[in-house]
Order: structure tokens, then C-alpha cells, then sequence
């Protein structure tokens, strides 16, 4: 099932998305219909079919979940455990079309895709989408990976039983600046599968991650220091089973 949100009577609306176009869940957005389901013991999926509507609306995807929390993850060479950072909130991500960032003292800011896992109730995974960790990679710590626009997600999100074999899958990553493909890259997701159970297992380790937060797991895709984002450069995300994320890059004070 491909779930997600869209304008929906003047709000961000959670929304089950069909060959025929977008069904709302009025009243509801993601983060909320997710809670619904965990507070009356039932799928997400399965909640959103019963409550959507049945007449489709010509709508498309916005960003998929305003989450709670985002975290992302790397690993130490060193060290044979993930480095696992907190991201932000809803507030610094973007949706598929809106503008992610480019911090105004970097002279290195370059888009990091990944996949972005939706998590439940006590890190169940409910879910996938595609994402990008945008990271100012010429400022140390965490104000080069936290700013306005430092996350997108998008398009929409594919369940989990939808994609029982991550590693069947390829992501691969785009730059360009007009007509021109300043870099491409490509990496398929057999580490991501192998890594998942523990990643998650040590996110949530001390830490309540509550339901509706996105976990990024990097793909190691990595653009070279001469792709650096400028303004109007727009970039291409895609897994072939989930969609296409395309953003533009801007400047952010």
C-alpha cells in the first residue's frame, strides 16, 4: 500500500494513493492516523483503507510525514556498531517539490540519499520512503547536518509488507544544473537489509523514539566536492518501487 498526505480542505491530510488518484483520510494527518492505529491495536494500512475516502482527488504527494523525530545513521570505520545522530524535526524537512537548503556559510553542502524508514510503536517498521540527509559537509558537528531544509522525504510511503527484500532494490541519486548531470551514482540496498534489525535496536536503546519518527540509513552514495549544491541545482532520488524525489536547492540564512 502507498501511503502519504496531500492538500486536502486547506491541510496536510494523510491519504492512501491508487492508480485513480489520492483517497484522503479526512481529519487525519500521517503522524496521527499512525497513532490512531497503535492506540486501537491495528495496521496502518489497514486503518487507512477503512477510514479513506472512496472518491479519489487529483492530488499530488506532499511530503509523505511530518515527523515526529528524524534520526540518521552512519558507521565508524573503527568501531563495528552505527553512529546514530538525531536530525531535527518535521521542522527542517522537505516534501517532493519544495526547496532543501543550502546553509549560507558552506561552500560544500551535498545531498546524502537514503532510506527512510517510517517506524510505529516501539520501532516497528511500518514502512519506507526515500530521503535525503543534505549535509553541509564543510562544517563540523551537528549544525552541518541540522539546518532549514537539511531533510527531504517523498514521495510516497510503500508499506512494509509491500517490500518484505530490501536488498532486491537499487537506489541511485542525481545532480544537475540545467541540462547538464554534474553526478550520478547508484547503490543497491543488501547492506541497508542486514544493518536494519540492529540500527533500530540501538537507536532505540535509552531512547523512546516515539511512533511517527523516520530513520535515514545511508546507501554510502557520496558526491565529490565539485558537485557541491549550488542554487537551482536539483536533486533526483529514486527507487524504482518507490517513486522519484526531485528537489531544487536553495540558499538558507
Amino acid at each position: 500500500m502507498r501511503l502519504g498526505q496531500i492538500r486536502f480542505e486547506n491541510k496536510l491530510t494523510a491519504a492512501l494513493f491508487q492508480s485513480g488518484g489520492a483517497r484522503p483520510v479526512p481529519g487525519y494527518s500521517m503522524v496521527e492516523l499512525i497513532r490512531k492505529a497503535g492506540t486501537e491495536g491495528l495496521a496502518v494500512a489497514a486503518l487507512a483503507e477503512q477510514m479513506a475516502s472512496r472518491h479519489p482527488e487529483p492530488s499530488a504527494p506532499y511530503i509523505p510525514i511530518c515527523p515526529v523525530e528524524v534520526w540518521g545513521c552512519g558507521r565508524a570505520r573503527e568501531q563495528d556498531r552505527p553512529q546514530i545522530f538525531f536530525k531535527g524535526t518535521a521542522r527542517v524537512c522537505a516534501g517532493p517539490a519544495q526547496p532543501i537548503g543550502i546553509r549560507f556559510d558552506s561552500k560544500f553542502t551535498a545531498p546524502e540519499p537514503g532510506l527512510a524508514v517510517l517506524l510505529g510503536p516501539n520501532g516497528s517498521v511500518l514502512g519506507y520512503t526515500l530521503g535525503n540527509d543534505v549535509t553541509a559537509r564543510d562544517i563540523e558537528g551537528a549544525q552541518g547536518k541540522t539546518f532549514t531544509g537539511s531533510c527531504a522525504l517523498g514521495p510516497v510511503i510503500v508499506s512494509a509488507d509491500e517490500i518484505p527484500h530490501l536488498g532486491r532494490l537499487e537506489m541511485t541519486c542525481a545532480i544537475r544544473r540545467g541540462g547538464e548531470e554534474r553526478f550520478s551514482g547508484a547503490a543497491p540496498l543488501g547492506a541497508i537489509e542486514q544493518r536494519l534489525p540492529g540500527i533500530i535496536e540501538h537507536l532505540l536503546r535509552a531512547n523512546k523514539v516515539p511512533a511517527g519518527s523516520v530513520l535515514l540509513v545511508g546507501t554510502g552514495i557520496r558526491a565529490p566536492e565539485e558537485a557541491a549544491l549550488a542554487p537551482g541545482d536539483t536533486v533526483h532520488i529514486r527507487i524504482a518501487e518507490i517513486g522519484e524525489l526531485v528537489n531544487t536547492a536553495a540558499i538558507v540564512q
